[in-house]
């Protein structure tokens, strides 16, 4: 009888209360989207095109109608809506944390300055109340990223919708995270009640560090148990070249010094996360083939002397420079869904709409190196966009009707709309 009690309870508990949805499935016959306007990704927009995707994949996309060479498709008329790529979050704790004011809810940190054995991987929710509200924008895919210390740990890269993290998960272990150390690091004046820049004494001390660290690992693969340390084994795939090295650093000068270390100790495939100006950091770029993940236009200029617009400008400037230029929102997890409308403010300041698009799309793909499956919307590729009934990089027209990832449609509610029909209804007000 107890057992029955505590049955119905947890019956009546999962009614009252809505939980996340489950899990979409993929169709299990083709299906073709038609009369849509489609933006490919790669600077390709079809005004009245068509795309067929089949089990999980998309299998032809058109800049006319397929209805007749696929006439066993299930067909879906888009008319007067565009279709884009899922757009990619990269450097992102979303999934890692849910609630910023409760410790036990934040898993993205962990003590310790060199903690390249830790592993996004494992930490990642997909029960997370946010997510929804995050691909309710047209976010589909993050990049799950540990933070804090010298080396913060492994990121890992995830569709915004599975069971658990083995469903979600896209890439495992794409790259590892180096905070480059601050030469000069901030601090506050309690009597002159004033922000001043101090040296940092242990500078060449922490550089020095890593560079040890580094020298350990090669060692150990070259002639030790792989699994003997975890630490050292974990630095294999950034020196190997099968992982990415993400390095955030805090001025340009530290960004050219941080691709002069990587080029000493060995790192095949570093990325820098952040911003640079100068044109020194700017050609040390480009003539070692650096990709840069460019910090959000919604900041600040770096300096009192910056151009109001800097941060508006800069993507555009880099991408004029000849740099692979991806875009990310690294303000806060739940600001994720924001991330379009950043690169929709790129328009204004130099960049052209199918560029914007491309820094959060294909762009961010081939930066972080999903781009065989993800950031353009290709025959072969997976089945992952999302449909818009107005311009997805304006907040004031972009609605997200439907979302598919990997060819499966995705519940596009959430515990925000949740609530706003509840009030909506209680106040007798209209939507």
């Amino acid at each position: 009888m107890k057992k029955l009690i505590i049955s119905l309870f947890c019956l009546l508990s999962g009614t009252a209360f809505a939980q996340n949805p489950g899990a979409g499935k993929a169709s299990a016959e083709p299906v073709l989207f038609y009369n849509a306007h489609i933006f490919t990704g790669n600077g390709t927009e079809h005004a009245a095109g068509s795309m067929l995707i089949e089990k999980g994949l998309i299998k032809e996309v058109s800049a006319s109608d397929l209805s007749a060479k696929y006439p066993n498709a299930k067909k879906v008329n888009v008319e007067g809506r565009h279709i884009y790529p899922g757009i990619i979050s990269p450097a992102s704790t979303l999934g890692l944390a849910e609630i910023e004011s409760s410790r036990p809810t934040l898993d993205y940190n962990e003590l310790g300055d060199y903690n390249p054995n830790v592993r996004a991987l494992v930490a990642y929710n997909t029960d997370s109340e946010v997510i929804p509200t995050v691909r309710g924008n047209g976010v589909l895919i993050t990049q799950a990223t540990p933070s804090g210390g010298v080396i913060s740990g492994r990121s890992s890269i995830f569709y915004l919708d599975g069971w658990n993290w083995e469903d979600a998960v896209l890439k495992p272990d794409d790259g590892l995270w180096l905070n480059w150390p601050r030469r000069m690091s901030p601090s506050f004046n309690f009597q002159t009640m004033t922000r001043e820049l101090q040296k940092n004494e242990h500078y060449q001390k922490t550089v020095d560090e890593l560079r040890e660290l580094f020298a350990q690992s090669v060692a150990q693969k070259a002639g030790g148990d792989p699994y003997d340390n975890l630490k050292l084994t974990a630095l294999n795939g950034i020196l190997s070249g099968d992982q990415r090295l993400f390095i955030q650093a805090g001025t340009d000068k530290e960004v050219i010094e941080a691709i002069n270390f990587c080029k000493e100790v060995g790192v095949k495939h570093p990325v820098v996360v952040g911003a640079v100006t100068s044109e020194l950091a700017i050609q040390t770029l480009k003539e070692n083939n650096v990709p840069i993940i460019v910090s959000p236009t919604h900041r600040l200029p770096d300096r009192v002397d910056s151009d109001v617009w800097e941060a508006y400008k800069l993507p555009a400037y880099l991408a004029g420079k000849g740099l692979t230029v991806g875009l990310h929102y690294n303000d806060s997890y739940w600001r994720t869904r924001n991330l379009p409308f950043v690169a929709g403010n790129t328009v204004a300041h130099g960049l052209t709409k199918a560029q914007a698009l491309a820094l959060i799309t294909s762009s961010n793909a081939k930066i972080l190196g999903i781009d065989q499956w993800v950031g353009t919307l290709e025959a072969g590729k997976h089945a992952t966009f999302i449909i818009s009934e107005g311009d997805i990089l304006d907040m004031r027209t972009a609605k997200v009707t439907r979302a598919f990832i990997r060819g499966a449609e995705v519940n596009l509610d959430d515990k925000q709309k949740r609530l706003a029909n509840k009030y909506f209804e209680k106040y007798g007000l209209s939507k």
